[in-house]
């Protein structure tokens, strides 16, 4: 099928489902827009999923072949754990998408949201021996508290499901080797926080590795007592507290001047 435009929602969209799961739809398309207003796209490649409330263990997944600026509420496609759509939808998901998501949504039941992206900084750490380093006060968030998979080719082999679930264990980011990044959240929000300081920490590495090889310099290290403190006071805070300050913020954004994700 060949994706077209982003079609306005039929007001039946909505009065079909809960509110519950109108507004993760909401939510989950917001997301897309933010990721795409910070440029961690890759043109219609990389996808970001969200649990619908419910016993059905259902999640939403985007349109595949429509651009993040195109996702709206009403266009995501919801499947069941099978891979099977579930409703009707005018576009298909990435096969890859479904294999890396459904493994994550079927072994963590408290994640809501699963974001995975292609950046050049994600990428490129990824592909680093060391992987992410304890340099900066955002990496620090992330000492020994991000996971790391092997690379094993395009991720459409369902049994990859088994190794992505045993690599990612009870941590909230993994860095895919050569490949890119993936943030978890019991909300939304969380997911989003995560992403963005996982982003940042890569580009900033990669920065201050340049920087240093230039000049001849090495890179400096907090001792493992620093790193263990300050991702201890990172992890104290609430996965609800991990959202409230910049998540708002970027809705507002979203609201003057993007509206039509909600549609």
């Amino acid at each position: 099928m060949v994706a077209t435009a982003a079609k306005p929602a039929p007001s039946s969209v909505r009065e079909s489902m809960s509110e519950e799961e109108w507004q993760t739809r909401v939510d989950l398309a917001a997301l897309y827009r933010v990721v795409a207003k910070h440029g961690m796209t890759d043109l219609g490649g990389t996808h970001l999923s969200a649990r619908v409330p419910g016993p059905e263990h259902h999640f939403l997944l985007n349109p595949f072949g429509l651009l993040f600026e195109e996702v709206t509420a009403s266009n995501l496609v919801k499947v069941d754990m099978d891979g099977n759509i579930v409703g009707e939808s005018d576009y298909p998901v990435n096969a890859a998408g479904f294999t890396i998501h459904s493994a994550v949504h079927m072994a963590r039941p408290e994640i809501r949201c699963v974001a995975h992206t292609h950046t050049i900084a994600g990428i490129a750490v990824s592909c680093l021996q060391e992987g992410l380093l304890p340099i900066t006060q955002h990496s620090m968030r992330f000492y020994k508290r991000v996971a790391y998979h092997d690379w094993e080719g395009i991720a459409t082999n369902l049994d990859e499901r088994e190794r992505l679930v045993r690599d990612l264990g009870q941590h909230k980011a993994m860095i895919l080797r050569n490949h890119g990044l993936l943030a978890c959240g019991e909300s939304v929000a969380e997911a989003w926080r995560i992403l963005y300081y996982l982003e940042k920490s890569c580009a900033s590495q990669l920065e201050a590795m340049a920087a240093a090889h230039a000049r001849g310099r090495k890179l400096v290290y907090p001792s493992e007592e620093v790193c263990e403190y300050t991702a201890s006071m990172m992890e104290k805070r609430s996965p609800t507290e991990h959202g409230t300050r910049d998540w708002p913020a970027q809705l507002r954004l979203l609201d003057k001047e993007q509206p039509d994700y909600k549609h």
